[in-house]
């Protein structure tokens, strides 16, 4: 379904029919109840579908995106319906009638970011569009990009930022099994009947899209993102992990690369499951919670972490968004602009597993493939071999350049033992 709310005093919250929109509602009529915020529509598909929340008599129901839109009266919208097709239009009619805009819609902003930018640039008055529950749910990443970082120079961002799958991998780890804990979380709510953009890695390449625009003042297009999910994984790698003291998330990465003993190379934007220490903050983050780390300049190593969805949780970000808008506290949306290049071939040591038939000189073998794709091999470790047919071993690598460690694997698949595809997954520093 969709929703939107609307106010008639300063910019304020915003209201809808649907979980996030029910709590919005909640938040700012029963909790905060403060003039600057004052909902006087919500324009949902059907409005004979029962609520969870009580409408107050001075809100009124519509299913009509003009009557919302046309309403001169009204200051604000928040969306909260999500896709890219009714939701775009509705943001740029908005932006361009002069209205301020609050969305929680990641995937909108990472498709059509450019599109957005230009019609907040283009619309009188200066409306406002603000988006901190696009990213992770409660985590107040998005405003602590905008406005504490303008004098510092950020050398990497790094995201848990998918709840479904980190519930998942920390099932996993726990000794479950891939389809029985994607079932579970489909079950509990959390991935949905089709979670292809959960488990594929679609929704952080979204949301680490929008955190490297924040970070780089870099419009950086999904599609040039190179982007693994989970659905490879096995209980044979957190065995692995687990003899490496790691454990394995899936992590959104934007970084700087290395020239000149500084980070100023071009600009690394990728997605994929990572090796990651245990004592790395990122490595306890449980269940369906977010995390987000920063390194800079000035500050190091700086964490932030919570809840990454729920009702309640994105609700809270959404009224702080309209809070501010409200105040005139609100900044703007993509304070920083550059022009740095872009590269695809990040480098990092990388963990690959290879499934294989046991014999003679496969070690042999598996050194010479590495030899010829310039990638040195850092440690070889084994579990103990109960079905020679069968075996999974891995390689840890010195550092290296995915192109290479790509090629790496490709020499492995045509060697006559290997059995399956080869698995591999950049490891994050301590």
């Amino acid at each position: 379904m969709y929703c939107y709310s609307k106010f008639t005093l300063a910019p304020s919250a915003t209201i809808g029919g649907g979980t996030v929109g029910g709590g919005v509602y909640e938040l700012l009529t029963r909790r905060i109840s403060s003039p600057l915020a004052c909902i006087k529509k919500i324009c949902v598909r059907d409005l004979q579908k029962t609520r969870d929340f009580t409408v107050d008599p001075t809100c009124t129901l519509t299913d009509s995106l003009d009557d919302v839109l046309n309403d001169e009266t009204l200051n604000c919208i928040v969306e909260v319906m999500g896709g890219t097709g009714i939701a775009k239009d509705v943001v740029l009619r908005a932006l361009s009638s002069g209205k301020h805009v609050v969305t929680a819609n990641k995937a909108l902003i990472a498709e059509h970011l450019g599109e957005i930018q230009k019609a907040i640039g283009e619309a009188e008055g200066s409306p406002s569009f603000a988006y901190e529950a696009a990213v992770c749910g409660a985590i107040p990443i998005i405003n602590t990009l905008q406005s504490c970082y303008s004098g510092d120079n950020i050398t990497s961002v790094m995201g848990i930022c998918n709840g479904t799958t980190n519930f998942m991998l920390c099932k996993m780890e726990d000794g479950a099994d891939y389809g029985e804990v994607l079932k579970e979380a489909q079950d509990l709510g959390f991935a949905e009947a089709d979670p292809t953009a959960d488990v594929e890695g679609h929704d952080v390449r979204a949301k680490i899209s929008i955190l490297a625009k924040l970070a780089y003042g870099v419009t950086v297009p999904i599609t040039s993102i190179p982007t693994t999910g989970i659905s490879s994984i096995t209980s044979v790698d957190f065995e692995y992990a687990k003899s490496m003291n790691c454990t394995i998330k899936l992590i959104g990465t934007a970084a700087r690369t290395s020239e000149h003993g500084e980070h100023d190379g071009p600009l690394t934007v990728y997605v994929a499951p990572k090796m990651v220490p245990t004592s790395h903050v990122m490595g306890g983050v449980g269940g369906a919670g977010n995390a987000v780390a920063v390194t800079s300049a000035n500050m190091g190593l700086a964490a932030y972490t919570g809840p990454g969805a729920g009702r309640y949780p994105t609700a809270n970000s959404i009224v702080a968004d309209v809070m501010r808008i409200a105040n005139g506290n609100q900044g703007p949306a993509f304070p920083k602009t550059a022009s740095l290049k872009l590269s695809t071939d990040y480098e990092s040591s990388f963990y690959i597993r290879i499934s294989i038939s046991d014999g003679l000189g496969i070690i042999k073998s598996v050194g010479a493939c590495a030899e010829s794709s310039g990638v040195s091999i850092s440690q070889i470790l084994q579990n103990a071999i109960n079905d020679r047919e069968a075996v999974d071993f891995c390689v840890t690598t010195e550092i290296a350049l995915l192109s290479q460690v790509k090629m790496f694997v490709e020499e492995l698949k045509k060697l006559s033992f290997v059995k399956k595809e080869v698995m591999f997954m950049p490891i994050m520093e301590e």
